[in-house]
């Protein structure tokens, strides 16, 4: 596709296998989009070029009209000879438009991550009762199901230890295992993805805190002349948007609505901005009143750091001058933007552009203030 970029692009039911030359040379562009954002699927588009009489368009069709149903397509970019998995999906949807005068047809093919396979519900499995397990062991038994598939669960215990008693209460799943997966994930302040990779035909589930710590990535390097590696990064800080999160919780024989300040930093959660916005205004986080004060603390404070991103960045890079595929979910250091914007940012949202000749990523930067934390960021 690309000089020092190679795309290996693998289809098949349950068991994907490398695609044939002809599928490869019919593909025109891939475009993958992962977001921080929860509750959202990494999802992908696949587009060919085609004659009418293609069997390429009989295969695809065939596939998304329930003859051959959960095809799945892996992705992989091979960057300066290290594989880099961009998803590991199935296919959700098939546009046909035919070519006219001569010129060829166009098939789009869309698909979300393998979260989308638990939503299936392939198994009955609403009504599920689980008694005396605390959330984290309930996720497990769900996602036991999903080995065939390669998913590898990575499942952060709790501190919100919430055991039900089976002679008092015996918790039953709400909906697909996705949906009660999700649940569970809010009851205690966490979230729910997948991650494709390591290798080929594997997935991390995630279920834990949304981490915004770590090694950060590459630095991305602004108006640096050689060193520079993006094509356009433009910041944005909205002060007006940020509201204190006061947590509401209603106490239980009084009846009476306590306001309490939640805290919109943790260790989890640490502060990448030296100046923090000045609230304007208050935001209330309420809940019912059968939820206990720790559970309530929990979720406050998780919903209070969705909304601390004050300071935006939106830009886009060409892969080969970055040197490696960025990755949402993690950090990454910003260099030449100035002293307001530059330092360390946690990637929101990547979206993978591949052509033919070109691979480029479109990206979203979130952080909590101004000013960098750290004097320093990795190169």
């Amino acid at each position: 596709m690309v000089r020092n970029v190679t795309l290996s692009l693998m289809i098949g039911p349950a068991v994907p296998i490398p695609v044939s030359r002809t599928v490869i040379d019919a593909l025109q562009s891939v475009q993958v989009t992962t977001t921080a954002e929860i509750g959202k699927p990494s999802v992908f588009q696949l587009t060919f070029s085609i004659s009418n009489r293609s069997p390429i368009t009989t295969l695809f069709m065939l596939s998304g009209g329930g003859g051959i149903p959960l095809v799945r397509v892996i992705i992989i970019a091979i960057v300066n000879g290290t594989p880099d998995v961009l998803i590991d999906g199935v296919m959700t949807n098939h546009q046909y438009q035919p070519g006219t005068d001569g010129k060829p047809g166009t098939l789009t093919v869309t698909g979300e991550d393998l979260s989308r396979v638990m939503d299936y519900q392939l198994l009955p499995a609403d009504g599920t009762p689980y008694p005396a397990m605390p959330p984290e062991a309930r996720v497990l038994i769900m996602l036991a199901k999903y080995v065939l598939f390669g998913v590898i669960p990575m499942v952060i215990p709790s501190i919100l230890v919430d055991v039900p008693i089976p002679i008092d209460r015996i918790p039953r799943q709400q909906g697909s295992d996705l949906n009660y997966i999700r649940m569970l994930a809010r009851d205690v302040g966490y979230t729910f993805y997948l991650k494709p990779g390591p290798v080929p035909g594997t997935s991390i589930a995630y279920w834990g805190p949304l981490l915004k710590v770590g090694v950060p990535q590459p630095a991305l390097n602004l108006d640096m002349d050689a060193f520079t590696n993006v094509q356009s990064l433009s910041f944005s800080y909205d002060n007006d948007s940020y509201r204190l999160p006061i947590l509401m919780i209603q106490e239980s024989k009084t009846k009476a609505i306590i306001p309490i300040p939640v805290p919109d930093v943790t260790p989890l959660s640490p502060p990448l901005g030296l100046i923090p916005p000045i609230p304007n205004g208050i935001r209330k986080i309420s809940f019912g009143a059968k939820l206990s004060p720790v559970q309530a603390a929990l979720i406050g404070i998780a919903k209070a750091a969705e909304g601390t991103q004050v300071v935006k960045g939106r830009g886009k890079l060409d892969v080969v001058r970055y040197g490696r595929p960025l990755k949402a979910r993690e950090l990454v250091g910003v260099r030449g933007a100035g002293p307001a914007f530059d330092g360390l940012y946690f990637v929101e949202s990547v979206t993978d552009d591949i052509q033919r000749g070109e691979y480029t990523q479109s990206f979203t930067l979130g952080r909590n203030g101004l000013v960098s934390t750290t004097p320093r960021v990795p190169v």
